[in-house]
């Protein structure tokens, strides 16, 4: 089985490019299985339903989130009802959506994903590390295959998290810094690991946002509204080909459109 991970998809510039990358991919790759987050797909800040069906509709198979998976407040229907998205974990348990799902793949079979946020610099209220044997072996329960994507700003916690599920998940993807790192591997037990696939989004920003904005942020110390840039897209993705439940190999893409 090949895993297609899409990292951030940020506003209209990264959604658009990856619908219309994602065909060819998905038939480039041999891809049976598409997870993409989605967190700032609604003009950098949350996700709407109407975007979240869009990319399903696309060829997304799974949409994971993070911190501003609240900022649109329409979408908390939709995270209830479906079964096509997930939320982190460390929420409260009575706030919308779920933060595990398993969907059937291309090849056949099943495929969990969970959805876990970090604790440093991001205030998730949980640690991660207090409740992922829980919901590892609750995945477990129902596929064969797990994927985490750990949401989190710190390379030491997301190197860590690794580390801790190695052996029990397919992959663990980090997410939330917007800048794919050098270090995918198969760890020593078989789990995929990579700090952060990066952002599907504007390439002459500052991480999604329009350069100008965020340097007069810098040099004021002035808030201001962010706005997605414009101009040329990055897709940043990893490929994880997987087995028995565990990775054989991890790549990473990085495509210019």
């Amino acid at each position: 089985m090949n895993i297609l991970f899409v990292g951030d998809v940020f506003g209209q510039p990264g959604r658009d490019a990856l619908l219309r990358r994602l065909p060819a991919l998905v038939e480039e790759r041999a891809v049976d299985f598409v997870i993409a987050n989605g967190e700032n797909a609604a003009n950098g800040a949350g996700i709407t339903s109407k975007i979240a069906t869009r990319l399903l509709d696309g060829g997304v198979d799974v949409i994971t989130t993070g911190n501003h998976v609240w900022r649109q407040r329409e979408v908390f229907t939709f995270l209830a009802g479906s079964d096509q998205i997930v939320r982190p974990a460390n929420y409260p348990a009575s706030n919308p959506g779920r933060a595990v799902t398993v969907r059937p793949a291309g090849d056949g079979t099943d495929v969990a994903v969970v959805n876990l946020m970090g604790s440093l610099y991001i205030g998730a209220g949980v640690s991660p590390f207090r409740i992922v044997d829980e919901l590892v072996a609750q995945a477990a329960e129902l596929a064969e295959t797990v994927v985490v994507d750990f949401h989190a700003e710190a390379t030491s916690e997301k190197v860590a998290m690794g580390h801790y599920l190695d052996g029990r998940v397919a992959a663990v993807v980090g997410t939330h810094t917007h800048v794919q790192t050098a270090d995918a591997t198969v760890l020593p037990k078989g789990t995929a690991y990579i700090t952060d696939v990066g952002m599907t989004g504007p390439v002459d920003s500052v991480i999604g946002v329009k350069t100008e904005i965020i340097l007069r942020r810098f040099l004021t110390e002035m808030p201001m509204p962010f706005e997605v840039a414009d101009g040329r897209v990055r897709i940043n993705a990893v490929v994880i080909e997987v087995r028995g439940g565990r990775a054989l190999a991890i790549e990473r893409l990085e495509e210019f459109l």
